[in-house]
């Protein structure tokens, strides 16, 4: 059965496809399935022959054809390639185009600076989801679902071409954040880069720990240490893009962990207090879900034996308990076959919850 032709798109009014997405690795082919998932026809391009069967073949849309005219292009590629990519799609198609992309300030400068004439069909994006994992094979329908998704149109961005990158989002289950290309590289240095260098440098200080140091790894380096584990050669290229405001902070960053240094210098235990107060203000500055103010949480530790099936009893008993689960944090006992799990509930229902599982037979720790 001959696959359908991408019928000719207007660059106004709904989306209803095709979609083009240029770049198939995980953001691009995460697109992609979202949008098969809505009804809508997605095309793929890709400069690696491997990436892009491979995401045609999870579902996300078929090769692109000459023929073909998206209503809306999609472009998902690394950032050194960002601004030439924008560009050549602005050039090749009468679509609106948006992007993917980490940061957002430069590549708008660089679509005003070399195809002012069609800017206006630009409109910059970044979904804030993402996995260490990279390449189409970690993509999914669902990694957009609930996670903001920042717009930045710049200055010349036509009204039309905001409205359809805002149902692109819509259609990827995502949360829309309007922001300035400039406040958005702030932000983003703030809430992404700078944590992931941190992230990295604590993580380094592992790589060549005796084995007896790292047999005492817990839950807290873990999460720590997450974000650490992504492709250096991408995160070079978003930080690089991204120097002046992540210099900016880091030079905050510095100038703290000189107070820490002295502090610990000096035995100087308030000086101390001071800096750890302001971390769990940070915490606690941090939003809750779906962009609300922080709920008060607990946690509630349960022991799980590391048997098939044990963790879905476990979230079993605690929704026939009429209690949402959080977040959850694994860590295994190095020792024995069995793991202590960690449920952050709503505070409120945190002794209904260890009542509950205890009356199940399960073994909690308070």
């Amino acid at each position: 059965m001959a696959e359908p032709t991408a019928t000719p798109g207007a660059a106004s009014g709904p989306l209803v496809g095709p979609v083009e997405v240029v770049g198939a690795g995980l953001v691009g082919t995460s697109v992609g399935l979202a949008c098969r998932r809505a009804g809508l026809e997605v095309v793929l391009s890709d400069v690696s022959p491997d990436h892009l069967r491979t995401a045609a073949g999870l579902g996300a849309g078929r090769r692109r054809r000459p023929e073909d005219r998206p209503q809306l292009v999609v472009v998902a590629v690394p950032p050194d390639h960002l601004a030439e990519a924008i560009t050549a799609a602005l050039a090749a198609t009468d679509a609106v185009v948006t992007d993917v992309g980490s940061v957002k300030s430069g590549p708008a400068a660089a679509v005003h600076g070399s195809d002012p004439a069609r800017a206006d069909r630009y409109v910059g994006g970044h979904p804030m989801a993402g996995s260490e994992r990279s390449g189409p094979l970690a993509a999914s329908a669902a990694l957009f679902d609930g996670r903001p998704w920042a717009i930045t149109p710049h200055a010349g961005s036509a009204p039309h071409a905001v409205t359809l990158v805002e149902a692109l989002v819509a259609l990827c289950g995502a949360v829309p954040v309007r922001l300035d290309p400039v406040e958005h590289d702030r932000a983003v240095a703030r809430t992404s880069h700078v944590p992931h260098l941190l992230s990295a440098l604590v993580a380094a200080r592992l790589a060549e720990a005796p084995g007896d140091h790292l047999a005492l790894s817990g839950q807290g380096v873990r999460d720590v240490t997450r974000v650490a584990g992504g492709d250096p050669r991408l995160y070079g290229q978003i930080v690089s893009a991204n120097a002046e405001a992540v210099l900016a902070l880091l030079g905050e960053v510095q100038r703290e962990l000189e107070t820490v240094v002295g502090a610990v210098a000096r035995g100087d235990r308030d000086g101390l207090e001071a800096v750890l107060a302001r971390g769990v203000a940070g915490t606690r500055a941090i939003p809750g879900k779906h962009g609300a103010p922080p709920a008060q949480t607990r946690s509630v530790f349960v022991s799980v034996p590391d048997h098939p099936g044990e963790l879905a009893r476990l979230f079993a008993d605690a929704g026939a308990a009429g209690v949402n689960i959080e977040d959850v944090r694994i860590d295994h006992d190095p020792g024995r076959p069995v793991g202590l799990v960690e449920l952050t509930v709503a505070e409120v229902s945190a002794e209904h919850l260890l009542g509950s599982l205890e009356a199940r037979g399960w073994l909690t720790h308070r």
